[in-house]
């Protein structure tokens, strides 16, 4: 009976696990385009997300060069939409902005078929609740490890849910349930986003996040590891433009400059870098040509994957 017990405990378990929505349970980034930091000199992955999509990136990796080329080739013409044989600014712009919003009406989507349960066009709290915590709020269960876990959770989501409401009826429409999945997309969400942050980096729970806490989030020293150049000047960022009060740490305002830094518009970034790597005439416009003799920065498959973790590798070496 004990077994028995304990082996429907992890059933249950594995079941709530699964039922958690991939949506970010922590955010603490201004909203870039891609999880992965911008760094070319350790691969092009940034880029690739950017470009493409997060999902339709992963499709590219399993892909040979020669797929990848054949690929790209097809979807530069489609970025052309003015059919002059250049990609401008404007156009590129537009698709990485296209290709973003793209990827989250496809989460949202998948997601709000498992939710609207009575298939109404809308979510309410309950709903989500239920499809998502139910084995776990059963009495039957609680001696369920991690239990504790659960139950923040379900604080957490009630709290972002209920922000996310802005009627306030309980119930979710698409948009509203679009700001629960995606708060860093929406300007009524971002006050929530800045309060999530603290409470993940904030480990003594004193409401502020000081240096050692900071830096913790980002990085955690091996035996005898010397401390990376990166970390070194994320320090000196934290002293010198992250606590602008000069109190040792970061509060609500310092971190939402921080992680929200007012209009920054990352695709615009993100197409005059691509075309600034790639524009060999320099006239700020790229050819089909021109985006193919660089097609792994666009694009991954399986050999420049490779050649990225060899750039790793030997990075930590």
């Amino acid at each position: 009976m004990i077994l028995l017990k304990s082996l429907v405990s992890l059933y249950i378990l594995a079941v709530i696990a699964y039922a958690v929505p991939a949506q970010e349970k922590r955010i603490h980034h201004q909203s870039d385009l891609s999880d992965h930091i911008h760094n070319d000199a350790h691969g092009f992955q940034y880029d690739h997300e950017a470009f493409l999509g997060k999902e339709e990136a992963k499709t590219f990796d399993q892909l040979t060069p020669e797929e990848s080329k054949e690929k790209l080739a097809k979807i530069v013409d489609r970025i052309d939409t003015n059919k002059d044989g250049y990609v401008s600014h404007a156009e590129l712009h537009y698709w990485i902005k296209h290709r973003q919003r793209r990827y989250i009406e496809e989460n949202v989507n998948k997601h709000w078929k498992d939710y609207d349960k009575n298939r109404d066009g809308k979510i309410s709290w309950e709903e989500y609740k239920n499809t998502t915590y139910g084995y776990y709020q059963d009495e039957e269960f609680d001696d369920i490890e991690d239990k504790a876990t659960y139950k923040s959770m379900l604080t957490r989501d009630q709290r972002r849910f209920q922000s996310a409401d802005k009627d306030g009826d309980g119930i979710a429409t698409r948009e509203e349930f679009t700001a629960f999945l995606h708060p860093e997309e929406f300007d009524y969400m971002k006050g929530l986003v800045v309060q999530e942050t603290v409470e993940d980096i904030d480990k003594n729970g004193d409401g502020k996040i000081n240096l050692d806490e900071y830096i913790g989030d980002m990085y955690t020293p091996e035996n005898g590891e010397s401390e990376p150049d990166w970390v070194q000047k994320e320090r000196k960022h934290f002293l010198e433009f992250r606590d602008t009060n000069k109190d040792g740490y970061l509060d609500a305002v310092e971190v939402a400059n921080w992680i929200l830094p007012g209009e920054v518009d990352h695709a615009d970034n993100e197409a005059k870098h691509l075309i600034h790597e790639t524009d060999t005439d320099k006239d700020e416009r790229i050819t089909k040509k021109e985006i193919l003799a660089n097609w792994n920065m666009f694009v991954g498959s399986q050999a420049t994957n490779y050649g990225e973790d060899l750039t790793k590798r030997h990075d930590e070496l």
